[in-house]
């Protein structure tokens, strides 16, 4: 098996000009490599190129120029091959309303050319929770339902590569919660999957490695504890045991300011200041700590530092 279940060197696609519309550069040079056996985050504003990025690897977009392998194989070498390794849920909600859900996985599996005595409709039905809808016109589905079966569909022909692009958009959280355990189990079995979300939390959550994406070029990717690592920043907040009017010299020198009358508030660098140190000057004002509590950096400060920072693709 190969180390990274997707390769991405130097990939750029331009969109041609269309009447008054300039050419539009959804890709710059994006060099990527996902390593085998990941939940791996690709995560980008809209309009990022994320879409752009996964039709291309689904063959369904043309790149203007770069490579491209998807578990091993060359995307422009063996385009039926490299479609083969990877399953994508689309982000739209895609279907034809007058065929049930079996209906659908045993067509999908058809075209993939999976014969009948190695398909696995039931047990797909049954892992997304349609097993009970398997034979209602997919027209009568919820928008969660649907959502399921597109994941479904993705999976008949046992990709060693998931896509989900926004695949919870529109899901209820029971249901989100249902289909992020199936993709751990999937992930555990050994199926490397690619999300992108605007849900950062389940990104932070699920993600091993993340990617940020922002006007056609990857400015960052690392893993989540090194992505969180790069902003050094976090928040204090002590509760006292007296009002205060402003805030104590001593104090101000840290950066402290005063939320309400009781609370003392500070954003400091782990890597610069010692809380211990900020401690000892509060007690030497003679002022009593009733609780205090901190805030980490989460993946949604990163994001939002990294995409405002980012320059703009020419």
């Amino acid at each position: 098996m190969p180390a990274a279940a997707l390769e991405i060197e130097g990939l750029t696609k331009i969109y041609a000009p269309r009447g008054a519309m300039p050419a539009k550069t959804a890709l710059d040079n994006v060099d990527l490599v996902v390593p085998r056996g990941e939940i791996f985050g690709l995560l980008g504003p809209n309009g990022a190129g994320k879409s752009t990025l996964i039709n291309i690897l689904a063959g369904l977009v043309n790149k203007t120029r770069g490579k491209a392998r998807i578990w091993g194989i060359d995307i422009d070498a063996d385009p039926r091959a490299s479609r083969a390794a990877i399953g994508v849920v689309p982000q739209e909600l895609n279907m034809d309303p007058f065929f049930t859900p079996r209906e659908l996985l045993e067509l999908q599996a058809g075209l993939y050319g999976v014969p009948k005595a190695e398909r696995r409709t039931e047990a797909i039905l049954a892992a997304v929770g349609l097993a009970d809808r398997a034979d209602a016109y997919s027209r009568t589905l919820s928008g969660g339902m649907r959502r399921r079966l597109l994941v479904a569909k993705a999976l008949v022909h046992a990709p060693p590569v998931l896509v989900l692009d926004e695949p919870t958009a529109g899901v209820d959280i029971e249901l989100r919660q249902g289909l992020w355990s199936y993709v751990r189990e999937l992930n555990e079995a050994g199926t490397t999957v690619v999300l992108t979300t605007h849900y950062l939390q389940e990104a932070e959550e699920l993600c091993d490695r993340i990617a940020i994406i922002n006007h056609g070029k990857v400015v960052a990717c690392d893993t989540k504890s090194a992505l969180l690592a790069r902003l050094d920043a976090k928040e204090l907040r002590i509760s006292i045991d007296r009002d205060l009017g402003q805030v104590p010299s001593a104090l101000a020198t840290f950066g402290v300011t005063l939320d309400g009358t009781r609370t003392l508030v500070m954003h400091y660098q782990p890597s610069r200041t010692r809380v211990d140190d900020l401690l000892a000057a509060v007690r030497a004002e003679g002022i009593a700590v009733v609780d205090l509590t901190t805030r980490e950096s989460d993946l949604e400060d990163v994001f939002l530092q990294l995409v405002r920072s980012a320059p703009t693709a020419a």
